[in-house]
């Protein structure tokens, strides 16, 4: 048995000893000697502890006015606690007793710069002794750390989500769309109100435990870059852009399931694709918050990723689009209603109530009483949407982007190109479906058809080889011995434009160039005349993997990367893609979705570029490439109605008009041009400048239009100029940047 050696127990054992030898002598003497005790019999004592002694100094006695210039000297320094700006109590607390006193927010409302999202009502003194101290509410503030880096318009924002979701706005409703355009940092006021609501609260403790965004697997692996770059390591984000169904599976139960407080990963990233597809276990609790990005991908209510996510358990969402209206006002509808159920009625109450009166007025042809009917549904539905909707244009980038010029070019066909057309008109007579209110996929064809012509001949040799309706007994009007196998800029308009494009940029200076087409057979043509011309380039479309595309952007935007262009499709990439390596864009074909352009058009710029940006819309001349264009333009002026709120915008196109699809305009400049009755142009040349101070971005008939290389401010298109006259040019010019009128 283990015995103590303590000083103070061996002298006790010692004790007990002596006594009991004393009452029994003889058994005492045939024990063992105690192992404590050494062969003197003297107590072991441990070198490390000193003996107890009797303390014999005592205090001196001091006079009064020498104890009191002690006691004076202690007083006057007062005890601090040792942290900086500390501000807590100074008294001893004991662990897990609760604090006395009110409540305190989170961070200081009252520190300089502090973004305060809720203030507490002032209380009487009166009030103040009444209130409970458990259940008073306290300032909810924007931690420091984002608060620092919001721009002005960004921290608007931020107050504007944070009313909304708190039903601050509309009671009742916690959803809200932030419409900003490209570039305005829609991400970062969306990271920072995660960010608060995963914090605080007017009561004291988190809004919600757990939060998810939903984005297009292109930017799966964005926002897990921006939570990083924004919030550093004060949270780790689940990010899902791959697996196996099991693996998926496991992650998200595991998301679901957490509780508490402090909940390890609050925040999953997932793709509308994997969303769609593993919605059952997502289905099985509740999210606090759920943000989509790209949310107009939710503006057909039909379609299954708008009814799985309709379907989760959160009543707090955020839609994020910059292009809410694309097509028309039913597509806006969805958007509104999946925020926030039933402030804008049925589908079929909106479309009787808002979208016929509205459209019918937006007409050019509108009676005057069909224009002051649209009118008044109009202000109607924007003062029901706006309780709901923050929309900043990109005129705020201004201040912080370098200047904007964006031009279109209108291409003339070449005469392979006009023939090949005017012999499909007459073959395929897609016009006289049309006529007979028929839209048939040959119609449909008969469009993709023209647009492929239009980008270049060799995309529809392989139809005339095959004799395909519209391109029957056309193989002869091909040079001799013509094969696809290379590209020849000189058959195609644009396709020759270009080529003059990049070897002047090329030559002239170091910018980098991204190509955008809506089609892979051009990315393909692209691909052989940068091979003929020996440019290094890159390519994304639909075949690259989410995680390969994310190096390539970040090797292409490095200054050091000798690569010089970025082509790219419309379809796969169009969308949050961050392109500042490049400040020349060209986007070789339109689409009939004006917002697939803007998104493509907004790819270089964005926040760090330093460059001035070029951006060249291409287009055939007098062909259904034209039609595209006025169309998208058309949209787009009901969106500058609906969510811009511009006054007066310009009635361009009769709806007549806009199917005036298969045509082909030989003898125009410019199609568009002709029917906006331009009021600056004689002739074809402008005449004279825009009035001093005029917005001459949301009018088509404020072009500068040039039959000429007068008014060129593009040194590059200048010099393809001089290279060869084949394409006229409508310039378009800004330094508030708004973007294609």
């Amino acid at each position: 048995q283990r015995r103590s050696l303590a000083p103070s127990q061996l002298a006790k054992r010692k004790a007990g000893d002596e006594e009991e030898e004393d009452r029994h002598p003889l058994t005492t003497r045939k024990k063992q000697k105690p192992v404590s005790e050494t062969e003197s019999g003297e107590c072991y004592r441990s070198p490390f502890r000193k003996p107890l002694a009797q303390l014999t100094n005592r205090p001196h006695c001091l006079d009064s006015s020498q104890h009191e210039a002690f006691i004076r000297s202690i007083l006057s320094k007062p005890f601090k606690v040792p942290i900086p700006n500390y501000k807590g109590p100074l008294g001893l607390r004991a662990l897990g007793i609760k604090r006395a006193g009110l409540r305190s927010p989170l961070h200081d409302p009252f520190e300089e710069g502090a973004l305060v999202l809720y203030e507490p009502p002032l209380l009487s003194a009166h009030d103040q002794l009444k209130i409970d101290k458990d259940k008073a509410p306290v300032h909810v503030v924007v931690d420091p750390v984002l608060s620092h880096v919001l721009r002005p318009h960004q921290r608007e924002g931020v107050k504007f989500l944070w009313d909304c979701v708190t039903s601050r706005r509309i009671p009742g409703s916690h959803g809200c769309i932030m419409a900003d355009e490209m570039g305005l940092g829609k991400t970062l006021q969306c990271i920072t109100l995660m960010w608060t609501l995963l914090r605080q609260s007017p009561d004291c403790k988190p809004e919600i435990e757990k939060a998810m965004v939903v984005s297009p697997s292109s930017l799966v692996r964005n926002w897990y870059n921006e939570v990083e770059k924004w919030l550093g390591g004060r949270i780790q984000p689940l990010a899902i852009d791959g697996g196996s169904k099991e693996e998926i599976d496991r992650k998200l139960v595991g998301f679901m399931n957490q509780r508490g407080l402090r909940v390890p990963s609050p925040i999953l990233i997932i793709s509308y694709e994997t969303f769609r597809l593993h919605a059952e276990a997502l289905q099985k609790g509740s999210v606090g918050l759920v943000i989509c990005d790209e949310g107009h991908r939710l503006k057909n209510s039909e379609n299954q990723t708008y009814q799985a996510l309709n379907s989760l358990n959160t009543p707090r969402r955020v839609l994020i689009s910059g292009t809410p209206i694309q097509n028309d006002l039913l597509e806006y509808f969805s958007l509104v209603h999946f925020v926030n159920s039933g402030i804008l009625g049925t589908a079929q109450e909106f479309k009787r109530h808002f979208e016929i009166p509205i459209l019918k007025g937006r007409d050019a042809d509108a009676s005057e009483a069909e224009r002051h009917k649209g009118e008044e549904r109009l202000k109607e539905l924007i003062s029901i949407v706006n309780r709901c909707l923050i929309r900043r244009t990109s005129d705020i980038l201004s201040k912080y982007l370098p200047v904007k010029i964006e031009q279109v070019v209108c291409c003339r066909l070449t005469p392979l190109q006009a023939e090949l057309y005017k012999n499909f008109l007459k073959q395929a007579k897609p016009v006289e479906e049309l006529k007979e209110g028929k839209i048939s996929v040959s119609s449909l064809s008969s469009i993709t058809s023209l647009k492929k012509l239009c980008n270049h001949p060799a995309l529809i040799h392989d139809k005339c080889v095959e004799e395909e309706e519209g391109f029957m007994g056309v193989l002869d009007l091909f040079p001799a011995g013509y094969s696809t196998k290379s590209v020849e800029p000189q058959l195609s308009g644009k396709m020759l434009v270009l080529d003059y494009i990049l070897a002047v940029t090329k030559s002239t200076s170091n910018d980098k160039v991204v190509l955008v087409s809506n089609y892979t057979q051009t990315l393909d043509l692209f691909e052989k005349l940068c091979r003929n011309r020996r440019y290094l380039y890159v390519r994304l479309d639909g075949t690259m993997s989410i995680k390969k595309r994310a190096k390539i952007v970040e090797r292409f935007n490095s200054p050091s990367s000798p690569e010089f262009i970025f082509m790219l499709s419309s379809k796969a990439g169009g969308c949050g893609l961050n392109l500042i390596g490049a400040n020349r864009l060209v986007m070789f074909d339109p689409d009939w979705n004006p917002a697939n352009d803007e998104q493509a058009m907004a790819r270089v710029w964005r926040d760090g570029q330093k460059k001035t940006c070029y951006i060249y819309r291409l287009l055939s001349t007098g062909t259904i490439e034209e039609k595209i264009f006025q169309r998208q333009t058309h949209k787009k002026a009901l969106s500058s109605c609906v969510v811009d709120e511009e006054q007066d915008v310009e009635r361009h196109f009769s709806l007549g008009e806009l199917k005036e699809l298969f045509t082909l305009n030989e003898t125009t400049t410019s199609d568009t041009h002709d029917k906006i009755k331009c009021r600056r142009c004689v002739n074809g040349h402008q005449v004279r400048p825009p009035p001093e101070g005029s917005d001459c971005t949301s009018d088509l008939s404020q072009w500068n239009h040039c039959a000429d290389k007068r008014g060129l401010q593009d040194s590059v298109l200048k010099a393809a100029w001089d290279a060869a006259v084949t394409f006229t040019f409508h310039h378009h010019s800004h330094e508030e940047q708004r973007g294609i009128p």
